[in-house]
């Protein structure tokens, strides 16, 4: 599904805020893989994401998604098969726009039935389709899609965004930066447990960047570990079943051959 050979992003080369980001970073992401990613901050998480997503272009490796070579594909190009979601609940919709009007842009963009499309030619019949998405959100926003889409508090932005990006028309990889982060407990529970059932119904191909272990461990069939722009440590099957927090932190010693020292990361235990 997404496979990743050898990519190498630096910026600043040649000066002295010179910064080794990504440092020829190999990784395949199967269909149905549910991969959590866990690193300090600096360790080169979302910059692999903005590669992925096409921010800009690697250095050297190449990157294919299915099958095909999407290397220099631009970002917009590649939004219409990679869904997206940020640690801010403000990025990923239009909050002038009404919840109706996303959820049209989002459709058009990625559908291959919407594209070209006008944006006044969504029928009631895609009017209806997004209704029955919304109410599987259990948060009254199928009533509410006249409304603009900032009156809406962050969890409901975010759950909002997460149908736009993954169930509307499902992608072929889902990209998960921190996108409970900003949330209360409470409503963060409540949009990973979309996020849960979304990547199951789905079967989506999905990578999420996460600093609380025991999600990490609880969520999917892959844990990630990267440090300084490296891939330091990939577990998955029988391995990572019998894992615990503190297990997991040795394994990532030895293989980053330090200590992890982010205070985020290690009071989530």
């Amino acid at each position: 599904m997404l496979k990743l050979t050898n990519i190498k992003k630096t910026f600043n080369a040649g000066t002295v805020n010179e910064k080794i980001a990504l440092d020829g970073i190999s990784l395949t992401v199967k269909d149905g893989d549910f991969a959590t990613i866990i690193g300090s901050n600096g360790a080169g998480k979302s910059t692999l994401f903005n590669s992925i997503g096409g921010s800009f272009y690697v250095d050297e490796g190449s990157i294919e998604l299915d099958g095909r070579d999407i290397t220099y594909v631009p970002e917009y190009k590649r939004a219409t098969q990679i869904g997206r979601l940020f640690q801010d609940p403000m990025k990923g919709t239009a909050p002038h726009m009404t919840i109706e009007e996303n959820l049209a842009l989002a459709y058009l963009r990625a559908s291959r039935k919407g594209r070209g499309s006008a944006f006044s030619r969504i029928t009631g019949e895609q009017r209806k389709f997004f209704r029955e998405k919304l109410a599987l959100l259990d948060m009254g926003l199928e009533d509410r899609m006249k409304q603009p889409v900032g009156l809406l508090s962050g969890g409901q932005r975010q759950a909002l965004t997460l149908l736009m990006a993954a169930t509307l028309v499902p992608p072929k990889i889902l990209l998960l930066d921190e996108h409970t982060a900003a949330l209360d407990p409470a409503t963060a529970k409540k949009v990973l447990n979309l996020t849960k059932n979304i990547v199951e119904e789905h079967h989506l191909a999905c990578l999420m960047i996460t600093h609380n272990m025991n999600s990490a461990l609880q969520l999917g069939n892959r844990v990630l570990m990267m440090d300084g722009g490296r891939i330091v440590l990939d577990i998955s099957g029988k391995e990572r079943d019998g894992l615990t927090v503190d297990s997991l932190l040795q394994k990532f010693s030895a293989g980053a051959g330090k200590e992890l020292d982010n205070d985020r990361i290690l009071f989530s235990k």
